[in-house]
């Protein structure tokens, strides 16, 4: 039997298992890091608390808490609390479990509003994808200094619009902002959830980025510890995430040894699809 794809390891890590009313299972993928992929938890316990309520609720919010890192040899267990059921509004608790240990906490709200007031912000003039290189085209030469992307599980098709921060750092650059078009490898079912949660799993790749950028530093040629303390994401409008989607994203502040990264999501057309906020601890130490 042929391996699986990346592709088909996301659609796989997104079926979860449900063992009762209000409990799923979660596996993880054949290419890990040290510990679970925060967007792969994320995502998984976005489509856990999508499997309970009404289809036609759409998504409005999540923000997830992060307690502890998830082993990877491990299942992971997503238990749903319903803390509000009402025609045009749902609220729901997810709480990620090994065992007795709580690694996270996702707090996600649906909500069917209706047409009201419209405005946002506008995108970034980029070029269009067809245009840019793949994202192992900007790996190429580089396998050595950044071996975790070039060995992790890529379901999702990265064009970038500026220098990735190791070509940046590698030509002494800095960078206040990263831009990358994102789309999975292939056609996602006709599933509003699964569309949402790849953009979720997506949204925890690139967003910390210009905390180090903004400094012209990069992963892989300096000493730099990061981990992810929050994650929020905001849903304006529905996505298909099998076409293309600009994901923009700066860093509006860094202190304490904390930094904060924020995000957007926008369509082929212009239109705002999600706003991200993430908070990570960010420590850099310098070579002495």
């Amino acid at each position: 039997m042929a391996a699986a794809s990346d592709f088909e390891e996301l659609l796989a890590i997104l079926d979860l298992r449900r063992t009762d009313d209000s409990t799923f299972l979660g596996s993880h993928p054949s290419k890990n890091p040290v510990r679970t992929f925060g967007g792969q938890m994320m995502a998984q316990a976005f489509v856990a608390a999508g499997r309970t309520v009404p289809a036609q609720l759409p998504p409005s919010a999540i923000s997830v808490h992060f307690i502890a890192g998830g082993d990877p040899a491990r299942d992971l267990e997503f238990r749903v609390v319903r803390l509000r059921d009402e025609r045009r509004f749902a609220n729901r608790r997810v709480d990620v479990c090994q065992g007795d240990d709580l690694l996270a906490t996702a707090m996600v709200s649906y909500l069917s509003g209706g047409r009201g007031l419209e405005h946002s912000v506008a995108p970034p003039d980029v070029p269009g994808p067809e245009e840019l290189p793949k994202i192992d085209e900007l790996l190429r030469g580089y396998e050595e200094t950044v071996p975790h992307f070039v060995e992790a599980l890529r379901p999702i098709e990265w064009r970038y619009a500026n220098d990735p921060a190791w070509v940046m750092r590698d030509k002494g650059g800095r960078l206040e902002y990263n831009r990358v078009w994102l789309k999975t490898e292939g056609a996602l079912p006709d599933d509003p959830v699964l569309h949402a949660a790849a953009m979720l799993y997506s949204s925890d790749t690139t967003v910390l980025d210009s905390i180090i950028t903004t400094h012209g530093l990069s992963w892989g040629f300096d000493r730099i510890f990061a981990v992810t303390t929050n994650h929020s994401v905001w849903f304006h409008r529905p996505v298909r995430f099998d076409e293309w989607v600009l994901y923009s994203t700066t860093s509006p502040v860094a202190a304490e040894s904390r930094g904060l990264g924020s995000g957007h999501f926008f369509d082929r057309s212009g239109q705002l699809l999600a706003t991200v906020i993430q908070e990570g601890i960010v420590k850099y130490f310098p070579a002495r």
